[in-house]
């Protein structure tokens, strides 16, 4: 892609975007497609990460730490903090735990002591199709409370979420994980599920969170707790299966 091949050719310094206006050879997890209609807000960002950082010691946070911004890009505005947008681990954007609206992707490449990072977002923004959108959730939120929050434009919210996550980066830098994860539980859909471990009949654990790498915890009765990683699509909720690393 034309941002992979920039991304080495500018200054350390400089951080580079690319916004879609629409997109069709988009890609997911698991060489899944990812199809970009009109009205869905889809940007590639390159960030550098210092291999000697908090964060550089800890590349897998950094997929949770943008869905955390792309949810807090809307939820931080006056008025909007009750929009039911959260955070799926390990990547994804959710309207309550009910449907996806969104997803990231993280491509990490170590140049001697860096971390280059392109991050790929989208998540829907005025499209219905193919699923839900933020600004249906803003009209819903409307018609239930009686309120008149106005529908939101693609362009305010990749900027928002590119600010939030430059923060949530700062923030993670000097602080480590704790830094972030209160928010970050505060918006995601997993407190207190219960998921089956390794079969559709294996044993049940219950979701504890999410370790210092940004592995999911898991505590199985009489087991105590243990981190698992997302096995390609392995970890669907709704089939509710995970992969024990």
């Amino acid at each position: 892609s034309l941002i992979g091949r920039l991304m080495f050719e500018l200054p350390e310094e400089m951080g580079l975007i690319a916004v879609a206006a629409r997109q069709t050879q988009g890609k997911g997890r698991g060489g899944n497609v990812w199809l970009s209609p009109l009205g869905c807000a889809l940007c590639t960002l390159h960030i550098s990460i210092p291999l000697h950082s908090n964060l550089g010691q800890r590349i897998p946070f950094i997929q949770h730490l943008v869905s955390l911004a792309v949810v807090e890009s809307v939820r931080s505005i006056p008025g909007y903090e009750d929009i039911e947008l959260r955070v799926k681990w390990p990547n994804d954007i959710y309207y309550s735990d009910l449907m996806k609206l969104g997803g990231v992707l993280v491509n990490s490449t170590l140049i001697e002591t860096t971390f280059h990072i392109l991050i790929g977002f989208g998540f829907n923004v005025n499209n219905s199709n193919p699923t839900i959108c933020i600004n249906d959730l803003i009209a819903k939120f409307n018609r239930e409370e009686g309120t008149e929050l106005k529908p939101l434009s693609v362009d305010c919210l990749i900027a928002r979420t590119v600010t939030v996550l430059e923060r949530l980066i700062e923030i993670f830098q000097e602080k480590g994980p704790n830094g972030v994860l209160p928010q970050y539980y505060k918006y995601w859909v997993h407190s207190g599920k219960q998921v089956r471990l390794r079969s559709e009949d294996g044993p049940v654990a219950w979701i504890v969170g999410i370790d210092d790498y940004g592995y999911l915890q898991v505590h199985e009765e009489g087991k105590g707790v243990e981190s698992v990683h997302p096995d390609g699509n392995s970890f669907d909720m709704l089939r509710n299966l995970i992969v024990p690393k």
